[in-house]
């Protein structure tokens, strides 16, 4: 005997694997401030003072490095979860890749990290046509800026949006 399933209509699209969705007349607005704050919860930083910037302007990190270890399981986790979290927030990708380099060695960058994911950032996909979307796209590369190993980093920044830059 063959299954029966039956479809039901649950209404519009309001959260979705982590992503909050919020859908308007004007736009179409995805983010995700409720997994970003469970994981502040977990990582202990709920209560955190908020940073403006992920990462410390000119920081450069080795695996050679004098600070104190921490769980590297609690360390690989929550890079982990900063790695889903780039989904829906790319001002964070640097930084993510960059210390994911590293077992356990810099935890201070990570809670500057966290400090900055206090931050709420949403995407804003604008419904109208014609709104005159602009497409801005920058690259920049270090040359041989790794200590360690003295590879080359780069990176690319791609902006979509209705005002110029």
């Amino acid at each position: 005997m063959a299954a029966r399933f039956r479809m039901s209509d649950l209404g519009a699209l309001s959260y979705y694997l982590g992503i909050k969705v919020k859908q308007g007349k004007e736009a179409l607005l995805l983010g995700q401030s409720t997994y970003a704050s469970k994981l502040l919860e977990w990582s202990g930083m709920a209560e955190c003072k908020p940073c403006l910037t992920p990462m410390e302007e000119r920081l450069k990190l080795t695996k050679a490095s004098t600070m104190a270890k921490v769980d590297a399981t609690l360390y690989r986790s929550i890079i982990g979860d900063l790695c889903y979290l780039v989904h829906m927030r790319p001002d964070i990708a640097f930084v993510v890749g960059y210390i994911s380099r590293f077992i356990e060695d810099h935890w201070a960058a990570v809670k500057r990290l966290l400090r900055y994911v206090t931050v709420d950032q949403v995407i804003v996909f604008p419904k109208t046509s014609g709104s005159g979307m602009r497409l801005t796209v920058f690259s920049d590369v270090d040359m041989a800026g790794d200590i360690d190993g003295q590879w080359s980093t780069s990176g690319v920044l791609v902006f979509l949006g209705s005002a110029p830059i």
